[in-house]
C-alpha cells in the first residue's frame, strides 16, 4: 500500500503542549485509524472494506475502532467535529461578522489542503489523490447520507451560535436561514476544489481560484447576513393580530 501522509492537511485538534500524553496517544491512534481506513477505501472501495480488516491492519481490536469512531462512515468523514468546534468559536466572536467567521474557517481548511499538496514530491499526483478522495465520499449511499446528517448538525450548531448573537431562538427563521446560507459556502468550496484540482494548477493557483469562488458566493449572501443582527422575529398569535388576515391555502404542486 502506498502510504500517504493525510495528517499534514488535516486541522489539528490541539496545539502542541496543550494536551497530555494520554490525549496525544488517543489522538494519534484515532488519526492512524482514519488514515489507514482512507487508504483501504481508496484502494478497494468503501463497501468492500470491513471494519475488522481496518482493525487488523492497525493492530487493534474492532471494538477499539468503534471506541474512536461510532460508525464506519465516520472513519473517512472525520473532520466534521473539528469544523463544528471552529464554528462555535468563530461565530461567537462579535468582532467578526458571520460571513467573516465562516471565511476564516474555510480559508484555514483550504490552506491546510494546498500546503499539503505543495509539500508532496509530485503535486500532480497529490491533486489526483484528493480528487479520488472526493469521488470516494460520493461513491456510497451511506457516505452521502452521513454527509447530509453532518451538514444538518453543523447548521444546528451555527443556528444556535447566531441565535445567541441576536438573542433570538435557534428555531426562529432568521438564524435558521442564516446558518443554512453559511454552511452552503462549504459546498461551494468543495465544488470549486473539484473544478480546480485538475493537475495543471500550482497549489497557490488552486488556493487563489477556490478562494475567489467562495468569496463570490459569500458576497452574494453578505448583505442579508449583515442585516441579520438587526433582525427581530415578528410573531402573530392570531389572524386578528395580523389585521384580520387569514393564512393562505397550501400550494399544491402540479401532478407529474
Amino acid at each position: 500500500m502506498n502510504t500517504v501522509d493525510w495528517t499534514a492537511w488535516r486541522a489539528q485538534a490541539a496545539e502542541p503542549g496543550a494536551e497530555g500524553l494520554r490525549e496525544q496517544k488517543k489522538r494519534r491512534l484515532r488519526q492512524r485509524l482514519s488514515d489507514i481506513a482512507t487508504e483501504m477505501f481508496l484502494e478497494r472501495g468503501f463497501d468492500a472494506v470491513r471494519v475488522s480488516e481496518i482493525a487488523q491492519a492497525c493492530g487493534v481490536s474492532e471494538k477499539t475502532v468503534f471506541n474512536h469512531f461510532p460508525t464506519k462512515e465516520s472513519l473517512i468523514l472525520d473532520q466534521g467535529e473539528t469544523t463544528m468546534a471552529a464554528l462555535r468559536t468563530g461565530l461567537a466572536d462579535a468582532d467578526h461578522s458571520p460571513v467573516e467567521a465562516a471565511l476564516r474557517i474555510l480559508s484555514a481548511e483550504l490552506r491546510a489542503l494546498t500546503s499539503w499538496i505543495a509539500a508532496q514530491d509530485d503535486p500532480s499526483h497529490a491533486t489526483a489523490m484528493i480528487r479520488r478522495f472526493g469521488a470516494l465520499t460520493r461513491s456510497a449511499p451511506s457516505l452521502r447520507a452521513y454527509h447530509r446528517d453532518m451538514t444538518d448538525r453543523l447548521i444546528t450548531v451555527a443556528a444556535e451560535a447566531l441565535a445567541r448573537r441576536t438573542r433570538t431562538s435557534p428555531d426562529d427563521p432568521e438564524p435558521q436561514i442564516a446558518a443554512t446560507a453559511l454552511l452552503g459556502l462549504w459546498s461551494i468550496q468543495f465544488q470549486s476544489l473539484g473544478k480546480h484540482l485538475d493537475g495543471t494548477r500550482t497549489p497557490t493557483q488552486i488556493h487563489e481560484a477556490v478562494t475567489a469562488d467562495v468569496r463570490r458566493a459569500a458576497k452574494l449572501i453578505d448583505t442579508g447576513l449583515t442585516s441579520f443582527k438587526d433582525a427581530a422575529p415578528t410573531r402573530t398569535s392570531s389572524p386578528a393580530a395580523a389585521g384580520g388576515a387569514t393564512a393562505p391555502p397550501p400550494v399544491r404542486c402540479p401532478p407529474g
